[in-house]
């Protein structure tokens, strides 16, 4: 495949342009997407952060832009006002070739009257946050008419702070006859349903940046019935990490497990079939966003759990099911990360373990629990506690309650610290209720300010899970 930019179809000014940048070779995604995007079709791309995948999306629309027609032609969303303030950056940069093309940043945290007359001074492109761009929408104050680029920029990161609905609410103001493009490092099923709904017989590409598979360390610890549950709390006190999916193979072992590590201090929670959906609500939300540090499930129940950064699994029993072992052990090591799969196993398990090394084609590579680190060392490390908290404010989507409105409150000014960005976690919205994850250290005043403030300009009641 021919790496070089002059391959592509594109204006010798533009070509011209990205040699003064010093972009003289495509990178693996800019050389897999820009020939579709620039085709015109519609693109869903997976590919890591920082794989150069701005300038892919952003030659495509510039490729596509009329300068003189003063009407917004392109929309990127974004799930942070960072992010949306680095691609505005790049578009500007990659845009030099051309005559004064008009990019203009939609973000919170910034006042509305100052971006309302960005945009009735004319804006070619406009890159924004769903929530904001939303509001701008709502007001009139952004027309959608003449566009013909809709960009979803790290579409995962945006459904993981649950900006779904606000995707789907946007893109029904785009016209039909327009080209999506989708960049997303992970591939939950969200994106799944945004591409049924939104898009036309999208082309896919993915990206690999190494082989995911040698990146999960397994290891397997001959355990008997006595043990076994002191083992999982030993594997977790020595390996110590954030998050932990903790498998069994019945409902009751689940419930057992949780009870004997919430009584060593862990921070751990159950998941099994017969759970309310309100409870299994909350147990989910509090995993995705790193305030339970393990979670212990029965297979049936982790269905459909896409839970990115996940550092460790734990077998709690062996399953008798080769492929179902290696599902479990899929859900650490994702996107290019490192990951521990940790099996215990008694002598009655031994042929299950056999199952699996004639399904992985590999041996199994057995440790000693006597090498892991002793009672006294877990100890002076202090208990192994989550970095986040969550919050439940009482409203949800009954109430039309949006991430966007949530993350407002807490970087407000008004009653109390503004907080940052980074300091907020991830933010669901369910029918009833919202949960907010903030950093453990700021939970009771975040708490606190969000009780005393408003939230969408309403007083909420709000509580530490």
């Amino acid at each position: 495949m021919t790496t070089s930019f002059a391959s592509l179809n594109l204006s010798p000014a533009v070509l011209a342009n990205l040699q003064q940048l010093g972009y003289l070779e495509m990178t693996p995604i800019q050389a897999a997407a820009l020939p579709t995007a620039l085709a015109g079709k519609d693109l869903i791309a997976q590919a890591k952060t920082g794989s150069g995948k701005t300038a892919a999306f952003a030659l495509a629309l510039l490729d596509r832009l009329n300068p003189r027609r003063f009407a917004v032609q392109a929309l990127v969303l974004c799930p942070t006002r960072e992010l949306a303030d680095q691609v505005t950056t790049e578009i500007r940069r990659l845009a030099r070739a051309e005559e004064n093309i008009k990019v203009v940043t939609l973000c919170g945290g910034i006042a509305l009257r100052g971006q309302r007359a960005s945009l009735e001074h004319g804006a070619h492109i406009v890159v924004g946050t769903p929530g904001r761009v939303m509001d701008h929408l709502q007001r009139e104050y952004l027309n959608l008419e003449a566009l013909n680029t809709l960009v979803l920029d790290e579409a995962d990161r945006m459904l993981d702070m649950g900006f779904f609905d606000d995707i789907a609410t946007v893109t029904k103001q785009c016209p039909k006859e327009r080209q999506t493009l989708l960049f997303s490092a992970t591939y939950p099923e969200g994106i799944e349903k945004l591409a049924k709904q939104f898009m036309r017989e999208p082309v896919q590409i993915k990206v690999e940046s190494k082989p995911t598979e040698s990146l999960i360390e397994q290891r397997f610890y001959e355990v008997t019935r006595h043990n076994r549950l002191a083992t999982v709390a030993q594997l977790l006190n020595h390996f110590r990490p954030i998050s932990t999916l903790a498998f069994c193979n019945t409902k009751q072992q689940c419930k057992d497990l949780v009870i004997y590590l919430q009584e060593q201090g862990f921070n751990a929670l159950a998941l099994y079939g017969e759970l309310e959906q309100r409870e299994r609500d909350q147990v989910l939300a509090q995993f995705a966003n790193r305030s339970c540090s393990v979670l212990v499930a029965t297979d049936v129940a982790s269905r459909g759990l896409d839970i990115s950064q996940l550092e460790a699994v734990i077998n709690v029993d062996i399953t008798p099911d080769p492929e179902v072992h290696v599902h479990r052990i899929g859900r650490t090591g994702r996107a290019g990360e490192s990951g521990l799969a940790l099996s215990l196993a008694s002598m009655n398990e031994m042929g299950f373990v056999g199952k699996i090394e004639q399904y992985q084609n590999q041996p199994s590579v057995w440790a000693k629990i006597e090498e892991l680190a002793p009672a006294e060392e877990a100890e002076k490390l202090g208990p192994l506690l989550p970095p986040m908290v969550t919050l439940q404010i009482l409203g949800g989507r009954k109430e039309k309650v949006r991430p966007g409105d949530v993350l407002g409150a807490l970087t407000s000014v008004e009653g109390g610290p503004a907080y940052t960005r980074e300091q907020i976690g991830k933010i669901q919205v369910t029918e009833f209720c919202t949960f907010v994850a903030v950093e453990r250290s700021l939970a009771q005043a975040a708490c606190a300010k969000l009780n005393a403030g408003k939230v969408k300009g309403k007083s909420v009641r709000v509580r530490i899970l």
